[in-house]
């Protein structure tokens, strides 16, 4: 049964410019910067120098406690291991590399048989995730291994997501169009490893070609089912999903398996596929190149560390761009520097010219109330706005700035162009400020 979340708003969904183009391999480019850092937790540390010799999915970086690998997804030569541009807005260590266009594959890189699959522990299994770099490639970024551990006796409903709920991107669309055996092969074994007999795939209604290919591969005796939800953004956040597929709610603060459900990204699934039959790691990804300036729109096969100029240069656009974003318009990042590599959570680049400029001399918040009709979260944005302004860390946590998602659906709807967003950003930092503050005083 399908329910409604509370608030989310429906803006223009443009998925048309890329919708039905099948996706192409990308060529691959020369150099290619390897960021030690693309998911939650501690960055790795590099395991090759300057000068080295590298081929294609060698483990190249990794640490200790919350952290997966990284892989070099071509062969050739280290150039250097230095601080380069991410698409964060930082700047984070990294391995660059002369590809050689050999694509020399790893010897570590071996191929299992559904036989040897069968025998494979949910422990196995999990070290086999761990190692190949697996994280939520819907743009959290959050290893995968670790979720999954985490979950084990806790959770009853696993989610594969598929909303995709973002004006432009279309990345997982075509991925369920294109690859839909292995992302369902994938969640297979997400439900081995849960000890789960059933799971469910949350996908929108404006992605019939999609339903329909999944509708025929889906194999009723495995306990998938695929769930049709009424489009509304932010459908594709992990609360909203489980509360539009289950009913039940995440309690504040708390993570999905508080109410025994665990979330997992489509392309996070064939990553899991390919790591387990295929000895793979999470080396390349689906990548949605799109926009109103975009003259050829395209869905890529890129591999990770391809900058996103070379992904400018593969679709061309007919003025110079307003705004090239990590994502989509709702919640993607706007980059100051286009050499910023793709990472494991880049599902789309988006590229806009000026009739997506809009500024006013003095935004005001008019006390309308959209802002709160419109949060997804059910919180008080236009109250969370005057703690800003007042710079009162307490009553930030008290109108719980922190449980805000960052979705943008409040300044879309204010008619007062409030950069809210923005200021939410900038708040929650400060909260974090204060709470390391108060720590590191004690």
């Amino acid at each position: 049964m399908a329910f409604s979340f509370f608030g989310g708003i429906h803006p223009k969904e443009n998925k048309w410019y890329a919708e039905n183009k099948a996706v192409q391999p990308f060529p691959e480019p020369d150099l290619l910067v390897i960021p030690m850092s693309q998911h939650i937790g501690a960055p790795c540390k590099p395991l090759v120098k300057k000068g080295d010799y590298v081929t294609m999915g060698q483990k190249i970086g990794d640490n200790q406690g919350l952290c997966v690998p990284v892989h070099a997804s071509v062969s050739g030569t280290v150039k250097a291991v230095e601080m380069r541009p991410h698409s964060s807005g930082t700047t984070v260590m990294s391995v660059v590399i002369q590809n050689d266009h050999q694509n020399t594959l790893c010897p570590d890189i071996q191929k299992r048989t559904q036989e040897e699959v069968d025998k494979l522990t949910p422990e196995e299994l999990l070290a086999i995730i761990r190692e190949a770099g697996i994280v939520g490639m819907g743009g959290a970024a959050f290893p995968t291994h670790v979720k999954l551990s985490s979950g084990l006796g806790k959770v009853d409903t696993i989610i594969v997501n598929v909303s995709e709920c973002e004006p432009y991107i279309v990345a997982d669309d075509r991925l369920c169009q294109e690859y839909p055996n292995e992302m369902l092969s994938g969640l297979l074994i997400v439900m081995k490893i849960l000890g789960l007999n059933s799971a469910h795939i949350a996908m929108e209604d404006n992605k019939p070609a999609a339903a329909k290919v999944l509708r025929r591969e889906i194999d009723p005796r495995t306990g998938i089912v695929l769930d049709i939800l009424p489009a509304k953004y932010p459908q594709g956040a992990e609360k909203q999903l489980i509360n539009a597929v289950t009913g039940r709610e995440v309690p504040s603060g708390g993570l999905p398996a508080a109410v025994g459900c665990a979330v997992f990204n489509a392309a996070s699934c064939k990553a899991i596929h390919d790591a387990v039959y295929e000895g793979m790691p999470l080396i390349r990804r689906i990548v949605t190149v799109s926009g109103d300036i975009v003259m050829e729109p395209k869905n890529l096969m890129v591999p990770i560390g391809t900058s996103y100029n070379d992904l400018l240069e593969a679709v061309g656009h007919s003025e110079n761009p307003y705004k090239v974003l990590s994502g989509g318009p709702m919640m993607g990042a706007a980059q100051y520097d286009l050499m910023v590599p793709v990472t494991k959570g880049s599902n789309a680049v988006t590229i806009l010219g000026k009739a997506n400029r809009y500024a006013i001399d003095e935004a005001q918040c008019i006390r309308c109330g959209k802002c709160v009709d419109a949060c997804p979260m059910k919180l008080m944005p236009v109250l969370m706005y005057k703690a800003l302004q007042t710079s009162d860390v307490e009553e930030m946590k008290r109108v719980h700035l922190m449980d805000c998602i960052e979705c943008g659906c409040c300044a879309w709807t204010c008619p007062g162009c409030v950069p809210l967003v923005l200021a939410f950003r900038a708040g929650k930092q400060r909260v974090r400020d204060a709470a390391a503050a108060a720590a590191a005083k004690s």
